[in-house]
């Protein structure tokens, strides 16, 4: 193993790099704070950077679905850089990508400035959450809509949202322009070029949804990329975990259609749609005496719509009521359309506003990330090391199922 002193930093690695000043050990076991392991992959399937929470993460040559599996390690390290890692203190940096030293010493802000785009059913909603929820870690929220009409409207009735003598503070709300929205820690994305209409319950939309919504959330891809944004863009619009994957490329490729990595990393992106279907499992959970375990013990994998699962028990899956609880969960939209109304308002809050700042409060919650070339929704947290995604001892049968969605997620795009 080799060590390198760069910029205040230890860094470490398994290959030598002739460019970097070496160290000893002994500097690196006195070292406070962060460590960076340097590694080079294939960045069409390997994250810039992410929390290392195993040892085994260290000599994976691979990033797959084999992220989701809490296996024992067989690889010697030592002590103090196992104590390291167990305080999440460790932060995997692949140097395949020409800007990894953009991850050194970046520090996440004390509040955030958090940008919206698109206030329909779902933006305005997942907007009202933020700001009723979100005093203690967002600044400021700024908005975004082409309707100058609906953009006013929400400015001023947003901010009139106040509880007389609270001492919460509630970030404060303000209109921005088109070139704005990247002036930001963490952006949300809610534009949708179509919502299904009621009557088409039984049609899966997903397709036509994201040949739409792709089409305009590339072009926020080649904002991003020209204005250097640093931060988390967040996808609400269905369907999540494609957009992902298809700002990812647009956001990575030039104007002569070379891929070239210099646009957004992988973990910058993030999929907001996962949330609700957990949500939506737990409530029907708990009107079935055979499932109240669900919210101690069960997991929620994978899109938001075909290809969802549900485990009704992570420790003790049962595989028939995991069944029946993913499908309840992936048709429980359609219950509430056949009410007469969009089911957006759940959605809204539990994948967005609540999902939004669970994240940026450094707290376990649902959302898509990067998984080996695809974006796969799973229970995970963000750290100052960067994203670290739950993992666990399951069952093979339960592992067959996740295999199956994310081939299908490969096969898409």
């Amino acid at each position: 193993m080799y060590f390198y002193h760069y910029q205040d930093n230890i860094f470490f690695s398994h290959k030598e790099y002739p460019q970097l000043l070496k160290t000893d050990q002994q500097r690196a076991m006195e070292a406070t704070g962060k460590l960076y392991f340097l590694k080079e992959l294939d960045p069409l399937t390997s994250r810039r950077s992410y929390c290392v929470s195993n040892p085994n993460q260290l000599f994976q040559g691979v990033e797959d679905l084999s992220l989701l599996l809490d296996e024992e390690s067989h690889y010697p390290i030592p002590d103090w850089l196992n104590t390291k890692i167990e305080a999440r203190e460790v932060m995997s940096v692949n140097t395949a990508y020409a800007n990894w030293h953009d991850v050194i010493n970046r520090k996440a802000p004390e509040k955030w400035k958090v940008n919206i785009a698109g206030l329909g059913d779902v933006g305005s909603t997942l907007l009202i959450g933020l700001r009723l929820l979100g005093g203690d870690c967002i600044q400021s929220i700024g908005i975004y809509d082409r309707d100058a009409n609906k953009l006013s409207r929400w400015q001023q009735e947003i901010n009139q949202i106040y509880q007389y003598g609270s001492n919460e503070n509630q970030p404060e709300v303000r209109s921005i322009a088109y070139e704005e929205v990247f002036d930001c820690d963490l952006f949300i994305f809610c534009i949708a070029a179509r919502v299904p209409p009621i009557g088409e319950e039984a049609v899966d939309v997903r397709m036509v949804q994201f040949e739409q919504n792709s089409k305009i959330i590339n072009t926020y891809g080649q904002l991003a990329r020209d204005k250097g944004f640093k931060g988390i863009f967040a996808v609400v619009s269905d369907p999540v975990d494609l957009l992902c994957k298809s700002l990812l490329i647009a956001s990575n490729t030039s104007i002569n259609g070379i891929r070239d990595f210099k646009g957004l990393a992988p973990e910058q992106i993030r999929g907001y749609g996962l949330g609700v279907m957990n949500a939506r499992a737990l409530y029907y959970a708990n009107q079935s005496d055979e499932a109240t375990h669900f919210e101690r013990e069960g997991r929620s994998f994978g899109p938001h719509g075909e290809g969802l699962i549900i485990a009704d028990s992570i420790d003790n899956y049962n595989h028939e009521l995991s069944l029946y609880l993913t499908d309840k969960a992936k048709n429980a939209n359609i219950e509430v359309r056949q009410t007469g109304f969009k089911p957006y308002v759940a959605p809204a809050l539990s994948s967005g506003a609540l999902s939004i700042l669970s994240t940026i409060r450094g707290e376990w919650h649902y959302s898509a990330t990067f998984m080996g070339g695809i974006y796969m929704g799973a229970l995970n947290r963000l750290n100052s090391t960067g994203t670290e995604v739950e993992a666990y001892k399951m069952s093979a049968t339960l592992f067959d199922r996740l295999k199956e969605t994310y081939k299908q997620l490969e096969l898409i795009i």
